[in-house]
């Protein structure tokens, strides 16, 4: 099981944080070798994503959230097409102040197998990267989004 966790603090109120991670829309494009995403329902999505480190390969994600925690927390699992899962992942907010959230962004990924033999020691040092990368993504966009509410 390969995991990476990583935290940012964000300036505006939780509600703002919830607007943006509630909606896959919002943060599916900001993932590492994003190329495009269709949502299935409001609950499922699939991404197609290309991998430019050490996997080099297109792959299409079936994403299911399993849990809405408004307006703290979103979370969800990973899987392959038509297979089982292999990951999971969540958004997690805590307010500090009334304009204060520490967001915390979390993704796990477990290959089985002998690939998973294979490409797990690899992804021990590429998931904590790509999981801050991508919280940072996020965060950024929901800072922008924000600051373009306030001039409006």
């Amino acid at each position: 099981m390969v995991h990476g966790l990583h935290q940012v603090r964000l300036e505006m109120p939780i509600e703002r944080v919830w607007e943006f991670i509630s909606d896959v829309n919002n943060w599916a494009p900001l993932v590492p070798g994003y190329i495009e995403h269709e949502i299935i329902n409001n609950q499922r999505s699939i991404w197609k994503l290309h991998g430019d480190g050490v996997i080099r390969k297109t792959v299409n994600l079936k994403v299911d959230i399993i849990e809405w925690n408004k307006p703290t927390d979103i979370a969800f699992r990973l899987s392959r097409l038509n297979e089982a899962s292999i990951g999971t992942g969540y958004f997690k907010a805590i307010t500090l102040t009334d304009f204060t959230v520490e967001m915390s962004g979390y993704l796990n990924i477990s290959l089985k197998g002998i690939i998973g033999q294979m490409v797990n020691p690899v992804l021990n040092t590429v998931i904590p990267t790509v999981g801050k990368e991508f919280t940072e993504k996020v965060a950024a966009k929901m800072l922008e989004r924000n600051k373009e509410k306030l001039t409006v």
